[in-house]
């Protein structure tokens, strides 16, 4: 079986659920010593706001072809046997999983480093956009990871001009550096 073979990549629109199960039992074999798995799930408060849902949108052609590119380059970089990933579209209410990834490899420290390099550049390169639904309003939701590629690659300024700041991690906080955008001014 070629790598491609071992490699599923899928959205999933609707109001269907992400069937976890599917996707471990794809990456199960018995030379596989280690299977690591990341689980995004919808949680009930965001900064004190109480969040209802999360809503999904995507360029679904040049998201699958990312994420299969992702992949490959995860295999390029640790021993893998199996990469599946979902992700799901739509409505994903409070308690859903949004996103899965499970790698499965001979070894631990290679599955768990792929999980994590997955999910980071799912969020960092992949045309997936995420509103969260609010009780009191709703907002579209830019990922630190893709504000702080785009800063990597010397653009200091995000679409339409808007000036990007990362303020200090909070101890109190479970979550990176809090996003900060403010539109430019000429």
């Amino acid at each position: 079986m070629n790598s491609e073979e071992k490699t599923l990549v899928e959205i999933i629109d609707g109001n269907n659920q992400i069937d976890l199960a599917k996707y471990i039992n794809y990456v199960s074999a018995p030379q596989a010593g280690a299977i690591a798995t990341f689980s995004g799930t919808t949680r009930d408060t965001f900064e004190g706001k109480t969040v209802v849902e999360l809503r999904y949108e995507a360029y679904v052609s040049m998201a699958i072809k990312n994420l299969k590119s992702i992949c490959s380059a995860a295999r390029s970089s640790w021993d893998l046997h199996s990469i599946a990933v979902a992700h799901r579209l739509g409505i994903v209410p409070v308690g859903e999983t949004s996103v899965f990834v499970v790698v499965s490899a001979t070894h631990r420290a290679d599955a768990l480093d792929a999980c994590k390099f997955l999910i980071d550049e799912l969020k960092a390169s992949v045309p997936i956009w995420k509103k969260e639904v609010y009780s009191d309003g709703e907002v579209w939701k830019e990922n630190l990871e893709f504000l702080e590629r785009r800063l990597e690659l010397g653009k200091d300024v995000g679409c339409c001009r808007r000036k990007i700041e990362t303020a200090a991690h909070d101890k109190k906080s479970c979550c990176k550096p809090k996003v900060k955008v403010e539109e430019a001014i000429d």
